[in-house]
């Protein structure tokens, strides 16, 4: 008879799952934590592949324990590459926030799709999972189901690929990874922009460029900064002439420029020094100005 009322217990556990992986990924403060990492394992490699097990075979004699479970991981690394490629192609791109989403979403909707499926079997023939009877059914098709030479190495080399895709994702989750080794360098007008910088300038008068340094270069760097308007060196402010950054530690100040000689097309110059090379600057940002005599009072 259709519409079984039992409660489906895997798939309020999938669906709890899914919601407190969101919560420890998109959440500040928490989404540092060891937890995220440990949630997001599953999150990756089993939880949409068995709800679309789930859906696709609703039944109790549909599949075993030890085919769902292998499914269930086949089909998650077959549908997250398949998602980023989707995203991709999207306005979203691979990014975690849209991967988190898509993935949540995806496995929720599987939950409901398979919830639907196993209401409407017999109540004799609905998949009900009891975690008790669950480890018994996996030792049992283990243990005493007969199997051929074959089929015992496909088993081994089954469980031998699962454990090495656990370990590398646990790997490259828990090592961080270094990218490349860089600094950023950077100028910007007075409203903060990358527009609008003050070319024009009167002797005597003064305009202002914001200067910002970013660390990325997986250490502490001591840089020195300078400054010169057509190779004459042009004095800075003494917090601008030594700058003690750690990695991924950024900064950011207002530059006052007065210049002091006239000219037209002058190049005015900022250079970073690292702490490795003081003679050579690292990084160098430039500027084309006008400076014209101070206009007579009437």
């Amino acid at each position: 008879m259709a519409g079984n009322k039992r409660f489906p217990l895997d798939l309020l556990l999938v669906a709890g799952l899914v919601l407190l992986t969101d919560i420890f990924v998109l959440t500040p403060g928490l989404n540092g934590s060891f937890i995220r990492v440990v949630l997001g394992i599953p999150m990756v490699l089993f939880l949409p592949g068995y709800t679309l097990v789930a859906a696709l075979f609703p039944g109790k004699e549909d599949l075993g324990w030890i085919e769902r479970v292998v499914l269930s991981l086949g089909l998650s690394i077959a549908v997250v590459p398949m998602m980023g490629l989707w995203l991709n192609y999207m306005a979203w791109g691979i990014r975690l926030m849209p991967i988190i989403v898509s993935l949540s979403v995806f496995t929720l909707l599987m939950c409901g799709a398979a919830y639907y499926r196993r209401r409407n079997l017999p109540g004799e023939e609905v998949l009900v999972v009891s975690f008790r009877a669950v480890a018994l059914d996996l030792k049992d098709e283990i243990l005493n189901k007969p199997e051929t030479t074959v089929e015992k190495i496909l088993m081994v080399l089954m469980v031998f690929s699962i454990l090495a895709s656990l370990g590398t994702l646990t790997y490259a989750a828990v090592v961080p990874k270094e990218y490349e080794h860089f600094t950023e360098f950077y100028i910007l007008g007075p409203e903060g922009m990358a527009s609008n910088y003050p070319t024009e300038y009167v002797l005597g008068e003064d305009g202002n460029v914001i200067v910002g340094i970013v660390n990325h270069e997986y250490r502490t760097v001591n840089y020195a900064m300078a400054a010169r308007l057509d190779n004459r060196s042009l004095d800075l402010p003494e917090n601008m002439k030594y700058i003690n950054l750690a990695h991924n530690e950024s900064w950011e100040e207002t530059l006052e420029i007065t210049p002091p000689f006239e000219g037209t097309d002058m190049k005015l110059e900022f250079l970073l020094f690292n702490d490795t090379e003081k003679e050579v600057p690292y990084r160098e940002l430039r500027l084309w100005i006008n400076v014209s005599e101070k206009a007579e009072e009437a």
